[in-house]
């Protein structure tokens, strides 16, 4: 019996999280995962507030006591006082994959010459790889375009499940893998 790939949605939003306005990041993740990925898997969803405390304690559970392989965050990572994920996430991860943000930005840029105030950030915690993604519906698929085809590869690299894409929709890169189609 397979179990499901777990996948775990962070949105993180004081407003969102107290109910003050409908959270829009976490369900454009899921709506972008269900189109990308052919594998089984499950969303774990946590809207959370801008806390970096709160917001560690959750990556960290995600990760370690759900058994995540990837944890997808929106919102924080601006330059606002309250926009503290990418240090919450440094707090836990045990390697930081500087490429992603690196690569999402300049996808950005070529778009809103705001994407610079961006602070996006990666990394590996155990078996886990975190992504921080921004907080608009548009931001979150244009980044996770850029980001998805090495996302799997990563996550087969930290010994996770074998995360398969939708070639129809996005190519997962592997190395010495021929390309299906």
């Amino acid at each position: 019996m397979t179990t499901a790939i777990k996948i775990g949605i962070v949105t993180v939003s004081d407003r969102a999280s107290a109910g003050i306005y409908q959270d829009e990041g976490g369900p454009a993740i899921k709506a972008y995962l269900d189109q990308a990925l052919a594998s089984i898997w499950t969303p774990l969803a946590r809207i959370i507030p801008d806390d970096r405390a709160v917001i560690a304690r959750t990556l960290i559970d995600l990760a370690d006591e759900e058994g995540c392989c990837l944890i997808v965050t929106t919102g924080g990572t601006g330059p606002a006082p309250r926009d503290v994920t990418p240090e919450a996430t440094e707090d836990v991860i045990e390697k930081p994959m500087p490429g992603f943000g690196e690569l999402m930005r300049q996808v950005s840029l070529a778009k809103v010459p705001t994407a610079i105030l961006s602070r996006q950030t990666a990394g590996i915690r155990g078996r886990c790889l975190i992504v921080n993604l921004p907080g608009r519906p548009r931001a979150i698929a244009e980044c996770l375009d850029a980001v998805m085809p090495a996302i799997p590869y990563c996550i087969d690299l930290i010994e996770g499940p074998y995360l398969e894409t939708d070639p129809a929709v996005i190519v997962a890169f592997r190395p010495g893998q021929k390309p299906k189609g």
